[in-house]
């Protein structure tokens, strides 16, 4: 968990399978590529296959399916810390969602932390898989304003 962050916002979401990260994340993405924003997302394993059967059966234009595929599902992370660093430092805003166990998000956070370099142009939403954290489910909440779930991102009330 990352208490303290150089970045503008950290979001938290709790997913219990692959396709259910999808399904809180796709509305959430597609959102945010429709406001122009950059999305990246960081996971531990590749969801290539299961983004392609989720979208197959969701009711979006081919363009906004395309879009949502043309995103990077694989988990190839130095690539994107590359192509996260040259849009931070293009100035753009940046969406990052970072999958996996606990270990692996903290891993991620402080890559990114040191590819930032203070910039305030990310937004990093860190997802964790219950079964393996629903004991400091709490606690972890605890270290963030927001949570991400399927009807979308919500405060967290302290």
């Amino acid at each position: 968990m990352n208490k303290i962050s150089n970045t503008k916002e950290k979001t938290c979401a709790f997913y219990v399978s692959d396709y259910h990260f999808e399904m809180i994340s796709l509305p959430y993405i597609e959102n945010k590529l429709r406001a122009d924003k950059k999305v990246f997302i960081l996971t531990e394993n590749s969801l290539q296959n299961t983004i392609k059967t989720l979208i197959e059966h969701i009711n979006l234009s081919d363009k906004k399916k395309e879009n949502i595929l043309n995103l990077d599902w694989n988990n190839n992370d130095e690539e994107k810390y590359k192509n996260i660093k040259e849009n931070i430092k293009n100035g753009e805003d940046v969406v990052i969602f970072v999958k996996g166990k606990t270990k692996y998000i903290e891993e991620a956070n402080k890559n990114i932390e040191k590819i930032n370099d203070k910039n305030k142009n990310i937004k990093i939403i860190d997802c964790y898989n219950i079964d393996e954290i629903a004991h400091n489910m709490q606690e972890i909440e605890n270290n963030y304003a927001k949570i991400l779930n399927t009807s979308g991102e919500k405060i967290l009330e302290k």
